[in-house]
């Protein structure tokens, strides 16, 4: 789970939302962690925000500046790998939404 915003850019940008329920942790988190290391040297990545209740329910936005950088990640070989393992192992089920992020404002307090 983060604990901080993403940093992203202005908008126009693009968020992929991954909500999904889990039913096995084995080798998830390790695989989690993995996959935030390598999105996050892609070129086109802009943060993640993610959270997951006890009830096994999370969601997970990645946000990226166009969709060619989107459709790259998804053809990512380790990424491959772990959608499969997600598919057969990790998730009862899940659902990917790609929006477009038009506006976008914040409220911080100090």
């Amino acid at each position: 789970m983060t604990t901080t915003f993403a940093n992203t850019s202005a908008p126009p940008y693009y968020a992929v939302i991954f909500t999904s329920v889990k039913r096995d942790d084995h080798g998830y988190d390790e695989t989690s962690r993995r996959m935030y290391e390598l999105a996050s040297k892609r070129p086109g990545f802009l943060g993640v925000e993610s959270a997951r209740g006890d009830d096994g329910l999370g969601i997970t936005v990645s946000y990226w500046i166009s969709l060619e950088a989107i459709a790259g990640w998804k053809q990512d070989i380790e990424h491959l790998e772990a959608q499969r393992l997600g598919r057969d192992k990790w998730y009862s089920g899940y659902v990917t939404r790609i929006a477009k992020i038009e506006r976008a404002y914040d409220f911080i307090a100090k």
